[in-house]
């Protein structure tokens, strides 16, 4: 997103977030600090406790604290190549999921893009509908793209679970569909994309993206509600500088996710990991009495024309058993949506995806002629699962 004079800058993202922060040190609440000169907000956050914290000039706060973190997370390189490839639209429909379940987390959200009122899913001709639910009718047809060149996205086999029909989160598996149409109505979802600058609201719902990377998914879910605020987490400073620009009402900070979400208690609507680390307590902690934790994990047929060609890492076929199981003394499953589809990529997106993820860092030798070796383009897989958890 290019910061215009109608938008706030990067930093002042994060001033207007500061209210939703809590120290790393001494656990208690974050604010902006005033010159005494001015009366006006300066770059530096203070607790109570008189533990400050600068803001980089690329607007992110660092809220790490100790000795180094362990965790490295993304680099430049694969920030680059996650960026092209999203903004690409290749994984439109997964963010339009996405959206349509942080919004159903959000209370007193303005549902009327997600509504009966709301235009089909466009028909591109290649798009299956889903198959029938054991408990009503067939689900909703799948999301084409016609906007990607080369149509990236063929079209999108959705398979529901009854779960979804639970109190509170009922327009999730209806709305995905009719969501993604009107994201991609205004254009492909990405970080450069819209993102009008509002009034900070300190009553206002709040999202949390724990490895928020590029800041995409984030910013599809605060384009889709209209005065959600959020925050961008993420351990790579590469990530945190990026995400500082993912939208006009996000702020980013740089933390380490184990050590403990810099978050005051019960300040958040939703907490989203998108194929992310996550820390069940944290969070449990960090979610209002009615929030939701809302998980993307990848299936095992996730990218699985890839895997074996190009020496991939593949996804554990019990990665959703394990997810379940670690979040079960903490959440209670409520929902559950698979979004599984066709992506038509070229070469250049099959590079990117590769250097994208942690394949980057395995097997690298010789994997140019292993792409050149494949279809051009080749059908890929995506295959993902959206899971909605109550705490406790």
């Amino acid at each position: 997103m290019t910061v215009g004079a109608a938008e706030p800058s990067p930093a002042d993202r994060l001033l207007a977030c500061a209210d939703l922060l809590a120290c790393p040190q001494c656990g208690q609440p974050l604010a902006a600090v005033a010159d005494d000169a001015t009366a006006a907000s300066t770059r530096t956050l203070r607790c109570p406790h008189g533990h400050s914290f600068d803001l980089a000039k690329q607007g992110y706060v660092s809220l790490l604290t100790g000795a180094s973190t362990k965790m490295t997370g993304d680099t430049p390189a694969m920030l680059d190549a996650r960026a092209a490839f999203q903004s690409a639209g290749h994984f439109t429909p997964i963010a339009a999921a996405l959206a349509a379940a942080v919004a159903a987390a959000v209370p007193g959200v303005d549902t009327a893009v997600f509504g009966a009122d709301s235009p089909p899913a466009a028909d591109t001709g290649e798009a299956r509908p889903g198959p029938r639910r054991k408990d009503g009718p067939a689900a909703p047809a799948g999301v084409g793209n016609p906007r990607v060149p080369g149509a990236a996205v063929q079209g999108a086999r959705r398979r529901f679970h009854a779960g979804l029909t639970a109190p509170g989160i009922s327009v999730a598996a209806a709305s995905a569909a009719r969501l993604a149409t009107t994201l991609l109505s205004n254009g492909v979802v990405s970080p450069s994309g819209p993102g009008q600058a509002t009034h900070a609201d300190s009553s206002a719902p709040a999202v949390l993206e724990i490895g928020a990377g590029t800041g995409y998914y984030l910013a599809a879910m605060l384009d889709a509600v209209p005065g959600l605020r959020g925050i961008a987490l993420d351990v790579s400073k590469a990530a945190a500088r990026r995400a500082a620009r993912a939208h006009a009402r996000a702020g980013s900070v740089l933390a380490d996710a184990w050590r403990g979400l810099p978050v005051r208690d019960g300040a958040m609507s939703a907490v989203v990991s998108v194929f992310a680390p996550r820390n069940a307590d944290e969070v449990a902690r960090v979610l209002n009495a009615d929030g939701r934790f809302i998980v993307v994990t990848p299936t095992s047929r996730h990218l699985g024309e890839l895997i074996e060609p190009l020496g991939m890492v593949s996804v554990d076929a019990a990665k959703e058993d394990r997810l379940a199981e670690s979040l079960g003394g903490r959440f209670e499953l409520v929902g559950r949506e698979a979004v599984e589809y066709t992506m038509s990529l070229s070469h250049e997106d099959v590079a990117r995806v590769v250097a994208m993820g942690p394949s980057a860092f395995h097997g690298d030798a010789g994997r140019a002629e292993e792409i050149a070796a494949l279809p051009d383009p080749v059908a890929v897989t995506a295959s993902v699962t959206v899971s909605v958890y109550l705490p406790l």
